[in-house]
C-alpha cells in the first residue's frame, strides 16, 4: 500500500504513480516549477490513478486553466467509483471548488478536515487569497482562516508547508510576529518554499520594513523559475520595498522585467492584479512618466476575463479600464456588478461595485465622488478579497 504525504492511503498499486504524486503534492504546496509534469508523470505509470487526475486538474485551476481543470476533474470523478471513502471526498471537494461553489466547497473541506486533517492538498483550497476563504466576500474570513487553521495544527506539528502557511494567516489576521516564528521556521526546514518565502515578505509588509524586505526578496528570488506559480507576484512584492524605499526607478524596473503583462507567467488574475496596482500605487506616489501604460494591462484584462470573474479581479480590471480611459468598457463592468449584485450572486455584496466605481471616480479627477462611494464601505473592503497588502492600494487612494 502506498501513502500520501500525509500518510494517508493512495489507491494505485504503481510505486512510480505514488512516488511521482508526492513529488508533484510538495512541489504544488511550495510553489515549485514542474508540479503538472510530476502529476503527468504519476499518470503516465498508473492512468487510472484517481488522485493523480484531481491533484493536475488542482495544479491546472491555480495557474487558471480552468477548462483543462474540468475535465481532469472529471477523468478523476470517473474513477472514483474504485478508490476509499477518504479520497471520494478529497476528490468532491477538489470538484467543487473548481467549479466555483464556493459555499458548498468550503462546507465539504470543513466536513473533510474534521476527520482527515492531514489531507493537504484539500485544505490547500482554503489557504491563501485567492481560495475558498479568500473568495467567499466574507468580512471575517482572516479569521475564520486563522481559526480553521489553529483548529488543525496538532495534526501537521513541524510540517513545512502547513508552518507557512499558518503563518501567512496570522500574519493576515493581525499577528505579524507570530507568523514570523511560524515562517521562518517553515523556511529553515524547505528553505526554496515560495509559498513562505511569499508569507514572510507580507511580515515585511505589516512592519513596514521595505529595505528588509527588499533586501529579503531579492536574495530569495534568484534561481526562481519564472513559471513557478509566484514568481510574478513575488517581483511585485519586491516592486512594492523597492517603491516604500524611494527607489523608483528600481521598481519600475522590476514591473518591466517580471510584473507586465506579456513577461508574466503567472494566472490572469494574478497578473492583471499586481500590474494594476503597482501603476496605480505609482499614479499616486508620482512615479514614472507621464503617461503609463495602462493599455497594455486594459488589453490583457479584457482578453483574460471577457465574462465577470471574481470580485477581486473585477475591482482591478475596472482599476486597468478607467485608468486607461475606457469609460464605455468601465460603464459595462459596472453594469455587470450591480446585476450580479440585484441577482445575489456577488458574494461580496455592494462593496465590490462600490469600491471599483470609485476607484474609476479617482481615475477621472472625481476625488468627491470617490470618498462618497468608498469611504461608506471601507471597513466591508475586505470582502473584496485579496491580502492586507493588495488591499492597502484602496486606503491609498482614499
Amino acid at each position: 500500500m502506498f501513502e500520501d504525504r500525509g500518510g494517508l492511503r493512495l489507491s494505485t498499486t504503481s510505486k512510480r504513480a505514488a512516488e511521482h504524486y508526492r513529488l508533484g503534492v510538495d512541489a504544488f504546496l511550495s510553489a515549485s516549477a514542474g508540479v503538472e509534469d510530476a502529476f503527468e508523470s504519476a499518470l503516465a505509470a498508473d492512468p487510472d490513478f484517481a488522485l493523480g487526475h484531481a491533484a493536475r486538474a488542482r495544479a491546472l485551476q491555480a495557474r487558471g486553466a480552468v477548462p483543462a481543470a474540468k475535465e481532469a476533474i472529471g477523468r478523476a470523478r470517473g474513477l472514483a467509483a474504485a478508490v476509499t471513502p477518504r479520497e471520494r471526498r478529497h476528490i468532491e471537494a477538489l470538484s467543487l471548488a473548481i467549479d466555483g461553489d464556493l459555499t458548498g466547497g468550503l462546507a465539504l473541506v470543513r466536513e473533510h478536515l474534521a476527520d482527515t486533517p492531514r489531507d493537504a492538498l484539500v485544505l490547500s483550497l482554503v489557504t491563501g487569497v485567492y481560495s475558498l476563504v479568500g473568495a467567499s466576500g466574507r468580512r471575517d474570513r482572516d479569521k475564520l482562516l486563522r481559526d480553521l487553521l489553529d483548529g488543525v495544527a496538532s495534526a501537521y506539528e513541524d510540517d513545512w508547508w502547513f508552518l507557512g502557511m499558518h503563518g501567512f494567516a496570522c500574519t493576515e489576521s493581525g499577528s505579524p510576529a507570530e507568523g514570523r516564528r511560524k515562517i521562518e521556521r517553515s523556511l529553515a526546514l524547505r528553505p526554496r518554499n515560495a509559498n513562505a518565502a511569499h508569507a514572510l515578505a507580507h511580515v515585511f509588509y505589516e512592519e513596514g520594513d521595505s529595505l528588509g524586505g527588499a533586501d529579503f526578496v531579492n536574495g530569495w528570488i534568484p534561481g526562481y523559475e519564472r513559471t513557478a506559480q509566484l514568481h510574478c507576484h513575488l517581483s511585485w512584492h519586491l516592486s512594492l520595498f523597492e517603491l516604500g524605499a524611494g527607489r523608483g526607478a528600481r521598481a519600475l524596473a522590476v514591473y518591466e522585467d517580471s510584473i507586465r503583462p506579456g513577461v508574466a507567467r503567472s494566472a490572469a488574475t494574478g497578473a492583471v492584479a499586481d500590474s494594476s496596482a503597482f501603476l496605480w500605487r505609482c499614479q499616486l506616489w508620482g512615479v514614472g512618466p507621464p503617461e503609463l501604460p495602462w493599455s497594455e494591462i486594459r488589453d490583457f484584462a479584457t482578453r483574460s476575463f471577457p465574462r465577470p470573474s471574481t470580485a477581486f479581479a473585477e475591482a482591478h480590471i475596472v482599476m486597468a479600464l478607467a485608468a486607461a480611459g475606457d469609460h464605455a468598457a468601465v460603464e459595462s463592468r459596472l453594469a455587470e456588478l450591480r446585476r450580479m449584485e440585484r441577482e445575489g450572486r456577488q458574494p461580496a455584496g455592494p462593496v465590490v461595485a462600490d469600491v471599483a466605481e470609485g476607484m474609476a471616480a479617482y481615475a477621472r479627477g472625481d476625488y468627491a465622488e470617490a470618498i462618497r462611494l468608498i469611504q461608506p464601505v471601507f471597513e466591508e473592503i475586505v470582502r473584496v478579497g485579496g491580502s492586507r497588502a493588495q488591499r492597502d492600494v484602496f486606503e491609498q487612494t482614499l
